[in-house]
């Protein structure tokens, strides 16, 4: 066997292997987000927390070593930085309850965006190729962002569940076509 077919071969093992792992990461990762949403949301918010942390010790030292910048710009920093760093510690620790104000506030956000999203729409009715669909839309639009901003709560349940279905069922069949690839990734079709 020559050194070019070897090395060949290695390679199609190692995609093989690659395509493998991230298939069956995807399709564990699937079922667990289906399983257990809520778990999966938490997860998320935990890792939002940490990420705060990681961006107060950053914040906190940029204000401490950096000598270039102002007394006021260094005591900003390590003010903001003490702030990501207490805001990713509380949020760690009553992690139920971030969760769930997460998802509130996100909800408000989506609500907001689509209002705001009707709003524009209906601006631009007169460069529109469509004016029915345009006013339908933005009413659509307007009318779903105002239950959102009334209802938050509910709207944020039902945001996070379709959420978490599209997100669960998309990596499961994307982790089982990824496990497929790694079993014929390198074959020669016939």
């Amino acid at each position: 066997m020559s050194t070019e077919s070897s090395v060949a071969k290695e390679a199609i093992n190692g995609v093989r292997t690659a395509l493998g792992i991230a298939g069956v990461l995807s399709l564990i990762v699937g079922i667990l987000i289906l399983v257990w949403p809520g778990r999966a949301a938490m997860a998320v918010t935990a890792i939002i927390a940490i990420y705060a942390i990681v961006g107060g010790l950053v914040y906190g030292g940029l204000g401490i070593f950096s000598k270039g910048k102002g007394a006021w710009a260094r005591v900003g920093h390590i003010l903001l930085g003490l702030l990501f760093i207490a805001a990713g510690v509380i949020a760690l620790f009553n992690l139920a309850q971030t969760t769930e104000w997460l998802a509130v506030f996100m909800a408000i956000l989506v609500g907001i965006m689509w209002i705001v999203e009707g709003v524009v729409s209906l601006t631009t009715l007169g460069d529109a190729a469509s004016k029915g669909w345009t006013i339908f839309f933005a009413i659509v639009s307007l009318i779903a962002g105002l239950v959102l901003l009334f209802s938050p709560l509910w709207g944020a349940v039902i945001l996070v569940w379709l959420a978490f279905i599209l997100i669960g069922v998309s990596l499961v069949v994307l982790g089982i076509i990824q496990i497929v690839r790694a079993f014929t990734f390198g074959k020669k079709s016939v």
